[in-house]
């Protein structure tokens, strides 16, 4: 079975708790707090003001530039306030404050459950629609869709991989939308491979989902260029890079994107986003998140609206008893919340509760180069070094060791014995590392 060809770990995948549990809608709360720096790139720019009364899926912010992405009420109501709040780090973000009046959505966006499988629209006219119903990354890493989708002058696409790996534990939110939206899923890559004019999608799965994968075959049955890719159980198989070795064998270079290789990788959940922004009209103002962990009394995956606080899903699945850190995201690869009242965006694929005696970081010993973290790391840096030269505040040297292409996958830290914060000290380095390469460019221009 096809995998990835170096480093990865076998963490449990814990997956047990809510992958039985259907998509339910959450109810629609009293007030949303709709952030606009939802994406990779410059914020949105607000186009409403206090007092305001907004539809579902009216735009109140504009994109703030070409890697940007607009965003829209995911609520009708009265603008509050535009103005600073806390995000789930307890950062202060401009926001768009709505209380809730109703549920009126906007005439053009098409609710009929109907499935529309003909899209008459240009690659061109797909991107632009993309563009203007919001759609972003929906695996964690929220890089508008429209950029993605905008191949560079001198490269040409070969092919669309849409990530159904969902390789990061606990979550299963892309699992339930294969099994249940699966239909769409497929259009949605269709419009997706369109946009970019290639002919053949690939779909990787890992085999923890047999009766995704059995579902999806069934279904891409009327898609001659739809490929179903079973993939081996191995973390972090969801990281592009790793996905695209997977499933064709490249290997992208070092600083390297996807399409250096021919490659174009979206997300189960974009591609489903991407259906229902050019089938049906309808922007991205929700999405399914699983929240999930095991004091919680009902994990489940519901479809929240954008702004909701994270603290309302937690309530609705059994409460914080016993909680010692929620983390947005899965425990590899999220970010520890320090505010629960932040709310769900684009990027929220997950809220885990993890219990008090799991959640304690055990005791740092010194490292014993034993090379673990090398044979984890699924790009073949040197983590124990990397982590040493950041505290030594070498950051050329840092740089000369490829410290740009660690993907923050944390197997370095998981594979650690004696329990050092690697990824930690390499995040630090890589940020610093990664402002020096920016300064450098602006100073070319």
């Amino acid at each position: 079975m096809k995998t990835f060809p170096i480093g990865g770990i076998h963490p449990s995948d814990c997956k047990e708790y809510s992958k039985d549990s259907a998509i339910e809608r959450f109810p629609i709360p009293e007030i949303v707090t709709i952030p606009l720096a939802q994406h990779i790139g410059a914020p949105a720019v607000a186009c409403v003001a206090k007092g305001d009364r907004v539809l579902v899926g009216q735009v109140i912010a504009t994109a703030g530039g070409f890697v940007s992405s607009p965003i829209h009420s995911s609520v009708s109501g009265v603008v509050k306030s535009v103005d600073m709040t806390a995000d789930a780090q307890g950062n202060l973000k401009p926001s768009v404050t709505i209380g809730v009046e109703g549920d009126e959505w906007v005439e053009s966006i098409d609710r009929s459950k109907e499935i529309a499988k003909n899209i008459n629209l240009t690659p061109q006219e797909i991107v632009a629609k993309i563009s203007e119903m919001g759609i972003v990354g929906m695996g964690g890493a929220t890089f508008p869709t429209h950029v993605k989708l905008s191949i560079p002058a001198g490269k040409k696409a070969e092919c669309l991989i849409i990530n159904a790996v969902e390789c990061e534990p606990y979550l299963t939110a892309d699992y339930r939308v294969m099994l249940e939206l699966g239909d769409r899923l497929l259009v949605g890559a269709r419009i997706l491979a369109k946009a970019i004019g290639v002919d053949k999608i690939y779909i990787g799965v890992e085999n923890n989902k047999p009766d995704a994968i059995a579902h999806l075959e069934k279904l891409a049955g009327a898609y001659l260029e739809v490929e179903i890719v079973p993939l081996k159980m191995r973390y972090p198989q969801g990281g592009e890079k790793q996905l695209i070795a997977a499933v064709t064998g490249r290997e992208v270079p070092s600083g390297g994107l996807p399409i250096d290789v021919g490659a174009v990788v979206q997300n189960v959940g974009t591609a489903l986003a991407v259906y229902e922004a050019v089938a049906k009209n309808k922007p991205l103002f929700e999405r399914v998140v699983t929240v999930t962990g095991s004091t919680l009394k009902e994990p489940k995956n519901l479809l929240v609206r954008i702004g909701t606080p994270m603290s309302a899903l937690i309530e609705y699945c059994g409460g914080m008893e016993g909680v010692g850190k929620v983390i947005a995201g899965g425990p590899m690869m999220g970010r520890a919340v320090s505010n629960v009242d932040a709310p769900v965006t684009k990027g929220t694929s997950g809220v885990l509760l993890m219990p008090t005696e799991e959640s304690l970081r055990q005791k740092e010993g010194v490292c014993i180069r034993c090379a673990k973290c090398v044979e984890a790391c699924p790009m073949g840096l040197e983590p124990y070094l990397l982590s040493k030269l950041t505290q030594n505040g070498d950051f050329e040297e840092l740089e000369r060791h490829y410290i740009a292409d660690c993907i923050e996958c944390g197997c370095c830290t998981f594979s650690c014995p004696s329990y050092l914060p690697l990824l930690d000290w390499v995040r630090i380095g890589k940020a610093e590392v990664m402002k020096r390469i920016r300064e450098r460019a602006a100073a070319k221009k």
